[in-house]
C-alpha cells in the first residue's frame, strides 16, 4: 500500500474528470447530450484497452459472468451520462459538480432499500443533512419554472441533474453487484462499450454535424475520461477506499476555478453553503463506513460522476 500514491492518483482522476465535464459544457451549444456520450464513451475504450493490454489483462479482463448485470448496469449509467451532460449545457459548472454529490447520498438509501443494507441513524442522519444542502443549492432556481427564460431552462437543468445523481445512485447499486463476480477490467470495458452502442439510439432525436474546435474538445473529453477512470481504479490499489474517497470532493475546487476562468462563473452563496453541507455529508458517510468496516473499494474504484 501506497496511500500517497492512491491520493495523488485519486486527485488526478478528480481533475481529468472535471476538466472532461468543461469540455463537454463547451460543445453543448452545438452538440446534443447523446452524441457527447458516443463521443466520451467510444474514445474511452482505446484508452481503456492499451491500460488494459499494459496490464496483461486484455484476454482474461474481458470475460463475463453475467452479461445482463453490465448490460443493466450500462443502461443506468449511461441514462446518468446523458441527464447530466444535458444539466452541464444549462447549469454553471460548479453547481452541476455540487448536485452530482447527490449521489453517494442516494446510494445509502438504495443500498438500503435493494441491497438490505442495515443503515442505522448516524448515516440516515447524514443522508438527512446532505439532502438539506442539496435543497439549499436548489432554492434559487426553485422559483423559476414558469415561462420560457433563461432562469427557467437552468431550474430544467438542476432537475435533470438530480435526476442523473438517482440514475448514477443506482448504477453504483449494480456495481456492487457485479464486483462479487466479475473483473474490475471488464466492468470499466463494458460500460464503455454499452454506454457507446447505446448513445447512438439518440441520432434521431437530432445529432449535429460539431465543427473543428467542438470535434476536439469532444474526442479531448473521450481520452480524458477514459485516463481519468483509469486513475481513479489505480487509487484503489494504492490506498484504502476510506482514505482516497474524501478526495473525490476536491472536484470542487477545480470546478469553481475552471467555472470562473473560463466560463465566467461567480459562484453564489447558496451554491457554496448547500455544497458545504452536501460535501460535509458525504465524508460523514466516508468516516462513518470507515468505522463499520463496510468494503466498498472495487465499487468507489468504478464509479464515474456520470455513474
Amino acid at each position: 500500500m501506497n496511500p500517497f500514491k492512491g491520493i495523488a492518483l485519486k486527485l488526478c482522476s478528480v481533475t481529468l474528470f472535471v476538466v472532461m465535464s468543461a469540455l463537454v459544457k463547451a460543445a453543448s451549444e452545438t452538440v446534443p447530450p447523446g452524441e457527447a456520450v458516443f463521443f466520451r464513451s467510444f474514445f474511452a475504450i482505446p484508452v481503456i484497452l492499451t491500460w488494459l493490454a499494459l496490464r496483461g489483462d486484455l484476454r482474461t479482463g474481458l470475460k463475463v459472468k453475467s452479461p445482463m448485470g453490465h448490460f443493466w448496469r450500462g443502461v443506468v449509467g449511461t441514462t446518468a451520462m446523458g441527464l447530466m451532460f444535458a444539466g452541464l449545457g444549462l447549469l454553471p459548472l460548479p453547481e452541476v459538480t455540487a448536485l452530482g454529490y447527490t449521489a453517494p447520498l442516494l446510494t445509502v438509501v438504495f443500498a438500503a432499500m435493494f441491497l438490505d443494507e442495515r443503515v442505522g441513524l448516524f448515516r440516515i442522519g447524514a443522508v438527512g443533512l446532505g439532502l438539506v444542502g442539496v435543497l439549499i443549492v436548489l432554492s434559487p432556481r426553485l422559483s423559476t419554472l414558469s415561462g420560457p427564460t433563461v432562469e427557467t431552462a437552468q431550474a430544467v437543468g438542476a432537475v435533470l441533474v438530480l435526476l442523473g445523481a438517482v440514475c448514477a445512485a443506482l448504477a453504483q447499486i449494480y456495481i456492487r453487484k457485479l464486483v462479487a463476480y466479475e473483473e474490475t477490467s471488464a466492468i470499466v470495458f463494458y460500460f464503455s462499450l454499452t454506454s457507446t452502442l447505446l448513445s447512438v439510439l439518440t441520432i434521431p432525436f437530432g445529432w449535429a454535424i460539431p465543427g473543428g474546435t467542438e470535434t476536439l474538445y469532444l474526442v479531448l473529453a473521450g481520452l480524458l475520461g477514459g485516463m481519468g477512470q483509469i486513475f481513479l481504479t489505480s487509487a484503489y490499489r494504492f490506498a484504502d477506499a476510506s482514505v482516497v474517497a474524501p478526495f473525490d470532493y476536491a472536484s470542487m475546487l477545480s470546478a469553481l476555478v475552471i467555472g470562473y476562468v473560463i466560463f465566467d462563473e461567480v459562484p453564489t452563496g447558496p451554491m457554496l453553503i448547500g455544497a458545504g453541507l452536501v460535501i460535509l455529508a458525504g465524508i460523514i458517510i466516508i468516516l462513518r463506513e470507515r468505522h463499520l468496516g463496510l468494503q466498498r473499494g472495487k465499487a468507489r474504484a468504478l464509479r464515474t460522476p456520470q455513474g
